[in-house]
C-alpha cells in the first residue's frame, strides 16, 4: 500500500502546541512563519527527529551501541515517514556567557568606546573621579592603626599570560629583593618560573613599613619608586589584612575609591578584571529553590516530600533517615504529618540547620547500633557548599534540579563590577546601553553631546557601532536588545544576527 502522506498528531516540541499536520510526500515542502514561530520545532525537533530515531533502532545492537539511545520526540503519532537526513541552519552559541552583543563583535566596540571616552564615577558617591595625589595617598595609608606592618608594591604584572622572565630579569637587576606572584611572595636570588598558559599578577616589593608618624617621608618616596615601576599604580599590602590598590590617575577624594587606567577588559564580564566577583559575569545567581526542594507539601518527610540529592527519606539506615529522626526527637515534631503542616521551627532546623545545637544520631546496621552527637548544617546549606564544592558534572546537575537561577544580589544581573558600572557615557553606563533596543541604542547615538576631544577619540568607533546596529534594523531585529541572552533567539534571529 503506497504511502502520499505524513501525517502528525499532537506535536508538543518546545513552542508547538499540540499541531496536527498532513505533509505530501514526494514533494518540495517549504515552512515559513515568524522567527520563534516553530518552524524549526516542527521540521528538526519532530519530524526529523523521529525519522533520525527510527532509522537508529533498525540497525543492529552491535551498531546502535555507539549511537546511543535516541528520544522519541514529543508528539502523539507520526505516520507515513521514512528514515531521513537534515540540513540544519546555523545556530548561535548556546554558552551562558554569549548575548546578542558578544556574538554581533558590538559589544567590543561598546567596551572600547567606554574605555576611551568614559567618565569614571565613585560607585559609593556617585562623584566623578579624578586623578589622585602622592600626599593623598600618604594620607590614606597613615589612617591605619599605629604598628601595622604593610609593604609597598608596585604591580608590573596584572593578570596576563606568560612566564614574564623579562620582567623579572629586570626587577632582579634593578637591585629589588623580593617579588609577589598571584599572591605568593619569592626572593629574586631564586630561580622562578612560570606556567605560560595561566594569567599572572606581578608586584615587585618596593618596601616593607610600621605604621608610625615619623614614617611619611620614607612611604613617600617608596610610593614614587611604586607609580614609577607601574605607570602610576602601588598597592599596599596590609599583613593580615587586604591589600589597598591606589592610582596616581583616579581616586575618590571622599571615600578613597580607586581604579586603574580605563581598559576594555574592564568592561567585559568574561574577563576577571571586569566580571562581577559573586556572579563570575554570568548576572545570575543559582539558589536553592524551597518550591523544588519540595515540590509537594502535602507529603510527610517519611512519604519523601523532600526531593534533593541525598536527601530523600530511605529506610534501611541512611544518613538522611538518622538525621531526619534525629532532628524529630530533639525538636519533637513529627515525620508523619504532612509537610505544610510541620512547625516553623521544625521547617527552619531541616532546611537550615540546627546552627551549632549538638543532637544525638543513632545509627543501626547488620553490625549493630551506636550514638553519637553532632549538629546539623542543614539541608540548603549543605547543598549549596557540595554544589560549590564538587568536581562532579553529574553530582551539579542533579543538586540544579533543586535550583532557580536568580539575580545576583551583587551587581543586579548587570554582569560587571561596581566600579565598570560607574563609569559613564552620555550619563549612562554600559550596562543601561545594552538594556536599549538597537533603535533605542541608535537614537542614543544620534543625540550623543560629545566634547570635541571626545568626538575626535570616539568618532571612528561610534561610526562601526553605528554601522552595525544598522544591518541588525535593516534585517528586522530592531527589538533585540544587545544584553539579550543568545541562547534565547530564534534560528532565524541567530542566522540574521550572526
Amino acid at each position: 500500500m503506497s504511502v502520499d502522506k505524513i501525517k502528525i498528531k499532537g506535536a508538543r516540541e518546545n513552542n508547538l502546541k499540540n499541531i496536527d499536520l498532513e505533509i505530501p510526500r514526494d514533494k518540495l515542502v517549504v515552512f515559513t512563519g515568524l522567527s520563534g514561530s516553530g518552524k524549526t520545532s516542527l521540521a528538526f525537533d519532530t519530524i526529523y527527529a523521529e525519522g533520525q530515531r527510527r532509522y537508529v533502532e533498525s540497525l543492529s545492537s552491535y551498531a546502535r551501541q555507539f549511537l546511543g539511545q535516541m528520544e522519541k520526540p514529543d508528539v502523539d503519532l507520526i505516520e507515513g515517514l521514512s528514515p531521513a537526513i537534515s540540513i540544519d541552519q546555523k545556530t548561535t552559541s548556546k554558552n551562558p556567557r554569549s548575548t546578542v552583543g558578544t556574538v554581533t563583535e558590538i559589544y567590543d566596540y561598546m567596551r572600547l568606546l567606554y574605555a576611551r571616552i568614559g567618565i569614571p564615577h565613585c560607585p559609593e558617591c556617585g562623584k566623578e573621579i579624578s586623578q589622585q595625589t602622592i600626599d593623598q595617598i600618604v594620607d590614606k595609608v597613615l589612617k591605619l592603626d599605629t604598628g601595622i606592618r604593610i609593604s609597598v608594591l608596585a604591580p608590573i604584572v596584572r593578570g596576563k599570560k606568560g612566564e614574564h622572565i623579562k620582567e623579572i630579569d629586570s626587577a632582579r637587576r634593578s637591585g629589588y629583593v623580593r617579588i609577589r606572584v598571584d599572591g605568593n611572595i619569592y626572593d629574586l636570588s631564586e630561580a622562578i618560573s612560570l606556567d605560560k598558559n595561566i594569567k599572572h599578577s606581578i608586584e615587585i616589593i618596593v618596601d616593607r613599613l610600621v605604621i608610625s608618624d615619623d614614617i611619611r617621608g620614607r612611604l613617600a618616596d617608596s610610593l614614587e619608586t611604586a607609580t614609577a615601576l607601574s605607570g602610576g599604580l602601588a598597592i599596599i599590602s596590609v599583613h593580615e589584612g587586604e591589600d589597598m590598590l591606589f592610582s596616581q590617575n583616579y581616586a575618590c577624594p571622599e571615600h578613597g575609591t580607586s581604579i586603574e587606567e580605563l581598559a576594555p577588559r574592564m568592561f567585559s564580564f568574561n574577563n576577571p578584571f571586569g566580571a562581577c566577583p559573586t556572579c563570575s559575569g554570568l548576572g545570575i545567581h543559582m539558589k536553592i529553590d524551597q518550591a523544588l526542594l519540595v515540590p509537594d507539601t502535602s507529603l510527610t518527610v517519611r512519604q519523601g516530600a523532600i526531593k534533593a540529592s541525598g536527601w530523600s527519606y530511605v529506610e534501611g539506615g541512611t544518613i538522611a533517615q538518622m538525621y531526619f529522626e534525629a532532628l524529630a526527637k530533639k525538636y519533637k515534631f513529627s515525620l508523619d504529618i504532612p509537610y505544610e503542616k510541620l512547625p516553623s521551627k521544625a521547617k527552619d532546623v531541616l532546611l537550615y540547620g540546627t546552627k551549632g545545637e549538638k543532637m544525638t544520631m543513632e545509627r543501626i546496621n547488620e553490625y549493630g547500633s551506636g550514638t553519637y552527637t553532632t549538629d546539623f548544617e542543614g539541608i540548603i546549606n549543605n547543598l549549596e557548599r557540595r554544589y560549590k564544592e564538587t568536581t562532579s558534572d553529574f553530582m551539579r546537575s542533579e543538586i540544579e534540579g533543586c535550583m532557580s537561577a536568580n539575580a545576583c544580589p551583587q551587581c543586579r544581573g548587570d554582569r560587571l563590577k561596581d566600579i565598570s558600572l560607574a563609569v559613564t557615557v552620555g550619563n549612562i553606563n554600559i550596562s543601561e546601553l545594552c538594556k536599549k533596543s538597537v533603535v533605542g541604542i541608535l537614537e542614543f547615538i544620534k543625540d550623543l553631546e560629545l566634547t570635541e576631544r571626545e568626538r575626535m577619540i570616539g568618532d571612528r568607533i561610534l561610526k562601526e557601532i553605528d554601522e552595525r546596529l544598522g544591518f541588525l534594523q535593516s534585517v528586522g531585529l530592531d527589538y533585540l536588545t544587545l544584553s539579550r541572552n543568545a541562547g534565547t533567539l530564534s534560528g532565524g534571529e541567530s542566522q540574521c544576527g550572526a
